[in-house]
C-alpha cells in the first residue's frame, strides 16, 4: 500500500475499534488491522460461561450503547454480538487476518508489515492489542515430570470433558473464581492461592459497584499525572452466590503447592495428592515484539509509555493496556476514554 495514512490501529478488539470510533469522528485517514477473522478481539477464544463483571450500563463502546436490561451482566455471546454491530454500525475499516510482524520507521513514517506479506504506511501507530494470546504460566518445580493435564485458563472453554477429576485451578481473581465455581459442579475443584480469595460485594446500598467507583472518581482518577501507577483489584466480583459457595467450600482454597510429582502435587506440608488437572488462572503478559526493533519496548518487552503516549518514539501510542490511565483502562467501558485521550494527541502531533 503506497498511501501514506495518518494512522493505523493494530487490533481489532474493544480497543481498536473504540480507537477507530474517536480516529473517524476527526476525520482522520486510517486502517485497522485485525490477526484474527473478525474484529472481535478475543472474546470468541473465552470461556462459555465468561460473564462481564461489570452491569450492562457501564459496559459501552463510545456512541452506541450496550443494548439489553441495564443491571444485568452481559455474556460472552453478547459482547461478541455487539463489537460486531458496532463495527458495522459506525463502518469501520477492519483488514482482518492481517497478523502485524514488524514495524519499522523510515523518512519520518512507520513501515507496519503483516504475516500475510503486505505493506502500510503511516504517521502514527496505535497499538490496541490485547495479551490474550500471551498467557502467563508459572514455572513450578516438578512441573515437566506430571503426567496429567496442564492448562491455561485461556485454553479452557466448558466443563465437557472434566468430570469426576480432581482439579486444581490456581489464582484468585475473576477468571479462577468463575471456572472453579463452574468446575465444582462436576468435579472435585479446589482454589489455590497465595492469599484467601477477596470477594468484591457486587451491589452496595442498592447500586452496582461501578456505580460508586464512578461516583468517587476512582474509575477515572489519574494515577498517572503523580507519577504513581494505577491500583488494580486483586480480588473477584461476586456476582451472584459466590460468597456462598467458596463458604460452603465448593469448591475450598487450598494454599499454593511447592511443587509437582508424575501423579500430582506435592503440598507444603510434604504430602502428596494425586491430581488429574491443573488451571493456571495467572493473567497475561504483554508481547510486542514487532515494537522492539524501533525502541518501543523496554528489555523486558513492557512498552515505554505514559498514559498509552509513547516515551521513546514520537508516533507511537497504545489504548487497552491495563493501568494504562485509570482502574478501567483494559475493560470495555475504559477504552473510549483512553482511545479519545490518545487520539487528541495524535492530532497534536500531526499538527507539529
Amino acid at each position: 500500500m503506497d498511501k501514506v495514512l495518518d494512522s493505523i490501529v493494530i487490533g481489532g478488539g474493544q480497543a481498536g475499534l473504540a480507537s477507530g470510533y474517536h480516529l473517524q469522528k476527526k476525520g482522520l485517514q486510517f486502517l485497522i488491522l485485525e490477526a484474527g477473522k473478525q474484529a472481535t478481539g478475543s472474546w470468541p477464544l473465552y470461556y462459555e460461561s465468561l460473564k462481564l463483571f461489570s452491569p450492562t450500563r457501564f459496559s459501552s463502546l463510545p456512541g452506541m450503547k450496550f443494548p439489553g436490561i441495564p443491571d444485568q451482566y452481559p455474556s460472552r455471546e453478547e459482547v461478541i454480538h455487539y463489537l460486531e454491530s458496532y463495527r458495522k454500525k459506525f463502518e469501520l475499516p477492519v483488514r482482518t487476518n492481517q497478523k502485524v510482524v514488524l514495524v519499522e520507521k523510515e523518512n519520518g513514517f512507520f513501515r507496519i508489515q503483516t504475516g500475510s506479506g503486505d505493506i502500510y504506511q503511516t504517521k502514527t501507530i496505535i497499538n490496541a492489542t490485547g495479551s490474550f494470546h500471551s498467557p502467563f504460566t508459572p514455572d513450578i518445580k516438578g512441573q515437566e515430570n506430571f503426567r496429567g493435564q496442564i492448562l491455561h485458563s485461556s485454553e479452557y472453554r466448558n466443563p465437557e470433558g472434566f468430570a469426576n477429576q480432581r482439579i486444581l485451578i490456581v489464582g484468585r481473581r475473576n477468571s479462577a473464581v468463575q471456572l472453579a465455581i463452574e468446575l465444582s459442579e462436576y468435579s472435585r475443584t479446589s482454589l489455590v492461592v497465595r492469599q484467601p480469595v477477596q470477594l468484591v460485594k457486587q451491589r452496595v446500598w442498592g447500586q452496582d459497584l461501578h456505580f460508586w467507583i464512578r461516583v468517587i472518581g476512582l474509575d477515572t482518577f489519574p494515577f498517572w499525572r503523580f507519577g504513581k501507577e494505577v491500583p488494580i483489584p486483586g480480588g473477584a466480583a461476586d456476582l451472584g452466590d459466590y460468597k456462598e459457595r467458596i463458604a460452603a467450600r465448593k469448591p475450598d482454597q487450598l494454599p499454593m503447592f511447592t511443587s509437582f510429582y508424575s501423579d500430582g502435587v506435592i503440598w507444603s506440608d510434604g504430602k502428596r495428592e494425586v491430581v488429574d488437572t491443573v488451571i493456571f488462572a495467572t493473567g497475561y503478559q504483554v508481547n510486542l515484539p514487532y515494537l522492539k526493533p524501533i525502541g518501543a519496548l523496554d528489555s523486558e518487552g513492557i512498552p515505554l509509555q505514559v498514559a498509552g503516549i509513547s516515551t521513546s518514539v514520537p508516533g507511537i501510542y497504545y489504548v487497552g493496556l491495563e493501568g494504562q490511565r485509570s482502574f478501567s483502562s483494559a475493560t470495555l467501558r475504559g477504552v473510549g476514554p483512553d482511545a479519545q485521550f490518545v487520539v487528541k494527541r495524535i492530532l497534536r502531533y500531526l499538527k507539529n
